[in-house]
């Protein structure tokens, strides 16, 4: 048991960054992104006898983060829960950079899926196109197109709601 918890944070500290930045962008407007978090670790500790090479440990809590994801929202949906309280989601110590990040999460949760994942695994997350693509399973090329794409389209939604940006206390 004590060696399944150090292999564990051994694997989970290096990461860590990296993987709480996925969930915040992924959760937001969904579910609390520490729950999305929590349940993803527990899973992927559970599961770690199966797993993993240390490389490629971080796309497998991105796989599981996204599985949970999806079975919230199916729940949700049944449950007919439209919204989340805004008091869940994480808070900056600065009330205007809260609402900038606010502003910048609705916004990328208005991409299409892919073309938020390339753009959170590229901009936020650091990763390059190959490994975006070796995660997603896709060609470079159509990681290079979902990001542009998604660009294009996120420059259209924050300039669309430039106004109610603007309007924000």
């Amino acid at each position: 048991m004590r060696e399944k918890k150090e292999r564990f944070l051994a694997l989970y500290e290096p990461v860590h960054q990296s993987f709480e930045r996925f969930c915040k962008v992924r959760a937001y407007g969904q579910m609390p992104f520490k729950d999305l978090m929590q349940e993803t670790l527990l899973i992927a500790y559970s599961k770690l006898d199966q797993s993993q090479e240390a490389d490629k440990f971080l796309f497998f809590l991105f796989g599981i983060a996204t599985r949970v994801l999806a079975n919230f929202r199916r729940k949700a949906k049944l449950m007919e829960l439209d919204e989340l309280p805004e008091s869940d989601h994480f808070q900056l110590p600065e009330a205007t950079r809260r609402s900038e990040m606010d502003f910048l999460y609705k916004a990328l949760s208005l991409l299409h899926a892919d073309q938020r994942d390339a753009l959170v695994f590229f901009e936020m997350v650091g990763f390059s196109v190959r490994e975006i693509a070796d995660h997603q399973k896709k060609s470079e090329e159509a990681i290079r197109q979902s990001l542009s794409r998604g660009r294009k389209k996120l420059l259209e939604i924050l300039k669309n709601n430039a106004e109610y940006k603007n309007s924000m206390p």
